[in-house]
């Protein structure tokens, strides 16, 4: 009798990004149209005058978001925001979204409402259409996938692999409490299973408990550049970890960086609630994900332009490659800058 000794390879050991690569490398575009496909926030198409942006994400239940602590309403919010910020991390303005969701039989239709009240408060805060989707059954859980749809001029779309040596590296705002209000809730959830009738201790954490079930998207960000006729060298939104995106704009761009320890900006209430799980609030910065800020970098001339913008932080600058990818510590240490952010593959191993 033959005997197959086919050896199969684990996903975990390529990763989202390797696995990804692995399957598409040889995938050409045929149409001069593409002008990006897959490698950046959103794939790019040329329109004439205008370029059309398209990107999407999937949503699993037990992966992504867990319905013991996430309402329904949030969950819609939350997921058209993550693909808006794609959108806006090519500094474009998204105008469109596509809603397709596969449910078990244990969703209502009432449940299912809830849902897409939060899916329309996004649209109608961020002045974004629903205009289409699809809807299945699935044998388990609830599985939402949304296409956000952009548009910008050509010479306005931002990529990942425009940053080069002196680029000043700018963060939009402050990092690590979604994650830390990730470790609230799933501490909360623990003490339920184990004790049913404890009543759950969020610690008045609003700000951090916001920031992981009901974020928002960097739109005033771009509103920015536009009006101060600003354009980022390169830009990603931060979804998996600000090390780990980082070296994203590095690996595409093929250069180095280094951040500054003591300037990567960390809400008060953050850093008491790492130390409070025994985690190093910086750490929590670097790794924790989730928290849809802009990461970009700027030539220098413009450096008086970003001074001037609100809520936004130096934090490093664009090196040669060759210097590697480093933070420097605020005890004057450098360090290889390490990801160890969000593993879509296995979640168990996230920041391990």
């Amino acid at each position: 009798m033959e005997e197959f000794n086919t050896k199969f390879t684990d996903v975990n050991t390529l990763g989202e990004f390797g696995l990804i690569d692995h399957l598409t490398k040889d995938f050409i575009p045929q149409h001069k149209s593409t002008v990006k496909g897959i490698g950046d926030d959103a794939a790019v198409i040329d329109c004439g005058d205008s370029c059309v942006l398209v990107s999407t994400d999937l949503l699993v239940e037990g992966i992504h978001f867990d319905l013991m602590y996430t309402p329904l309403k949030h969950l819609g919010y939350k997921s058209v925001i993550v693909n808006l910020s794609d959108i806006y991390a090519m500094n474009a303005q998204a105008e469109q979204i596509t809603v397709s969701i596969a449910l078990s039989s244990k969703f209502s239709v009432e449940a299912l409402e809830e849902l897409y009240k939060g899916i329309h408060e996004a649209c109608r805060i961020y002045n974004v259409d629903l205009v289409g989707g699809d809807t299945t059954s699935s044998p388990k859980g609830l599985t939402i996938s949304i296409t956000a749809i952009g548009k910008a001029k050509k010479d306005k779309v931002v990529y990942r692999s425009g940053a080069k040596k002196g680029d000043i590296v700018c963060i939009s705002g402050d990092l690590g409490a979604a994650y830390l209000g990730l470790q609230i809730l799933e501490r909360e959830k623990q003490l339920y299973l184990n004790n049913p009738g404890i009543q759950p201790d969020l610690e008045n954490q609003k700000y951090l408990l916001e920031r992981q079930l009901k974020p928002e998207a960097r739109k005033d960000i771009i509103d920015y550049f536009l009006k101060s006729e600003l354009k980022p060298s390169a830009m990603i939104d931060i979804s998996d970890g600000l090390a780990s995106d980082l070296m994203h704009i590095c690996k595409e761009s093929n250069v180095g960086a280094y951040l500054e320890e003591g300037k990567i900006p960390i809400k008060q209430e953050a850093q008491l609630m790492a130390i409070k799980f025994q985690l190093d609030p910086v750490t929590t910065a670097l790794n924790g994900g989730e928290d849809y800020e802009l990461l970009f970098t700027v030539d220098e001339k413009d450096l008086e332009k970003i001074r001037l913008m609100p809520s936004v932080y130096i934090i490093g600058e664009i090196t040669d490659r060759k210097d590697g990818i480093t933070l420097h510590t605020t005890g004057g240490n450098i360090h290889p800058l390490k990801a160890q952010g969000w593993n879509h593959f296995n979640p168990a191993e996230e920041n391990n």
